[in-house]
């Protein structure tokens, strides 16, 4: 008994299911989307990435953002870490995002061009 309600428990993860609207029946069970499981990594040359600089909600502090990445969520990690060994930087990938600290569109936009991206800068 133990083990199935902690299943069940992992299974509901109430992260996953914000803005779902609350159901009485027992039976229910959520089933979440997988957005990325399925979509294909564009190649570089029909990928437009936006690079832009972000400082709201991060106690004034500068971050780099790239956006508009299609594909899998495998494949934007290995270009965030690309990116992030090039410019000796900390970051994350979140969202569908790549984060990088600081100030670095110039190097960014240079960099996912020699790659064979399409990129500008945003801001």
């Amino acid at each position: 008994m133990q083990k199935f309600l902690f299943k069940k428990m992992t299974e509901n993860d109430w992260k996953h299911r914000l803005g779902i609207v609350y159901s009485t029946n027992k039976e229910f069970d959520y089933k979440k989307d997988n957005d990325n499981s399925d979509i294909e990594t564009l190649l570089p040359e029909k990928q437009h990435l936006i690079v832009s600089i972000d400082r709201s909600h991060r106690a004034g502090k500068q971050v780099t953002l790239i956006k508009g990445f299609i594909g899998k969520d495998d494949d934007l990690e290995i270009l965030g870490k690309q990116l992030k060994v090039k410019c000796g930087v900390g970051g994350s990938v979140k969202d569908g995002e790549i984060i990088l600290q600081g100030d670095f569109r110039e190097r960014v936009v240079s960099l996912l061009t020699a790659m064979g991206y399409k990129a500008k800068r945003g801001n």
